[in-house]
């Protein structure tokens, strides 16, 4: 069994070493393994809060896009999309913000920290507070519910906003009767690599202290690791590998063995000059490939574009009857003849002009049933069952079960219904969407002609 694990991608800035190292590598990695599910997602949205500068966001996106997949991130295997193409997400955020209390978004670190800091100068709470930054975590626990995701990998300044995703959608399973989102758990990398930048200090655009991975190609990364700082000591004096910036970058990239033939290198007294461009092949050995094809989908923008809207497709296909779903839920119904043709039936119950069931048996020898509506439409297809006994008794409880407490999960083309959380029985496939939400709001008053036929021959 897969699990789904959704990683968001901030759009804003150009990647360098400590991304790759820290962030990018290990995630790409751990999407290969076969038990996972993995979702990856530009989170352009959240861009529009910190940035402002449309062609920075416009090349942003790209840069940042081709940094993954030349770094590896293979779409085949994962689904790669942006936020913005995903429709389902700003609606799902509505859906979450009506049942969100403001007072848990007021304790929100990001913007506790801004009121605070109005505090300390003597401003409005609020001033330079945009409603963006404050309904930051409902958009964030949008991306993460709209696709179920089970597991996402974020540091630990994140861990409240994933805490505050589970109270949102534990609030929305609470208020709509049924558990319509997984409660998605924090995973945290302990062993993630941290690098240090030009100065010692972690390597951070905050800091201005970072080596480029791509930008510039290999003049412009051999001159950054030039920058980086060392102590004073002459070649031919012994240095310490441990404190020494040039070894942590050096055992980033290298094997086992390729970083103790460099601690030795160090330890006999190399020159830092020597170390560093030692340093500079090492890295420029695992980068060049990369920066060859990050040059080539720089080049063809289209692409990337088209990856991404593949991504798109496959991404919509999981958060569209999602949403379908919850729209049904919270009472968003299409008011179609269907509908109004199936409400107005239900007096007719009385003289049994009602949804009936129809058992046989299959050609493999299995037990099964068709639920239809007074017309004679088929509704309902129940799975296979060794024992005609088991296959009245879920037709029982269907008829007791009436339409708002049915469990009906939405697929692309057509409906699942559950019980005791296995699936039973199943729709036919639907010409599209719009059909198949007419045939989950016809079911579910189907399913409550039953029951009041049930209750009033009881």
């Amino acid at each position: 069994m897969q699990t789904r694990v959704l990683t968001g991608i901030t759009t804003t800035g150009t990647p360098h070493l400590g991304n790759y190292v820290g962030a990018i590598r290990p995630a790409i990695a751990a999407s290969r393994r076969p038990e996972v599910d993995a979702f990856f997602f530009m989170a352009d949205y959240h861009a529009l809060i910190k940035s402002d500068d449309p062609a920075r966001i416009e090349r942003s996106r790209l840069e940042i896009a081709a940094t993954w997949l030349a770094a590896g991130l293979d779409p085949a295997k994962v689904t790669f999309y942006r936020q913005s193409d995903i429709p389902e997400i700003p609606e799902l955020t509505w859906f979450l913000t009506c049942v969100t209390a403001k007072g848990l978004l007021n304790r929100a670190h990001a913007y506790k920290a801004a009121v605070d800091k109005n505090a300390e100068i003597g401003e409005d709470p609020d001033a330079g507070v945009t409603a963006g930054l404050y309904m930051y975590p409902v958009l964030m626990a949008a991306d993460i519910l709209a696709f179920n995701a089970q597991q996402v990998p974020v540091g630990r300044d994140q861990i409240q906003h994933i805490e505050m995703a589970r109270d949102i959608a534990q609030r929305f399973n609470h208020i709509y009767g049924r558990e319509f989102f997984a409660l998605p758990e924090v995973v945290i990398e302990e062993q993630v690599a941290t690098l240090p930048g030009l100065d010692g200090r972690k390597m951070s655009k905050s800091y201005d202290n970072t080596v480029p991975l791509f930008a510039g190609g290999a003049k412009h990364l051999r001159e950054a690791i030039l920058r980086i700082v060392t102590d004073s000591r002459l070649p031919g004096e012994p240095k310490d590998p441990d404190s020494a910036s040039l070894f942590t970058l050096f055992r980033a990239f290298a094997t086992e063995a390729e970083s103790s033939a460099f601690r030795r290198a160090l330890e006999e007294g190399i020159g830092w000059g020597e170390a560093k461009q030692v340093l500079f092949e090492r890295i420029e050995a695992d980068v060049a490939p990369m920066r060859e094809h990050y040059e080539k989908l720089i080049a063809h923008p289209a692409a990337i574009e088209e990856i991404l809207q593949e991504g798109a497709r496959k991404a919509r296909a999981v958060a569209g009857p999602k949403i379908a779903e919850l729209r049904d839920a919270i009472g968003l119904r299409a008011m179609s003849s269907s509908t109004t043709q199936a409400a107005k039936s239900r007096p007719v119950a009385k003289s049994g002009r009602a949804p009936r069931f129809a058992s046989f048996r299959d050609t493999d020898g299995s037990f099964r049933f068709r639920l239809f509506s007074a017309e004679g439409d088929e509704l309902l297809l129940s799975k296979p069952f060794k024992d005609p006994k088991a296959a009245g008794a879920i037709q029982k409880q269907l008829k007791i079960l009436g339409g708002k407490a049915a469990v009906l999960h939405v697929l692309p083309r057509s409906l699942v219904l559950e019980l005791a959380g296995e699936p039973v029985a199943s729709t036919p496939d639907y010409a599209d969407e719009q059909s198949r939400d007419t045939a989950l709001a016809y079911l579910r008053e189907a399913l409550d002609l039953l029951a009041t036929q049930e209750s009033e021959q009881s």
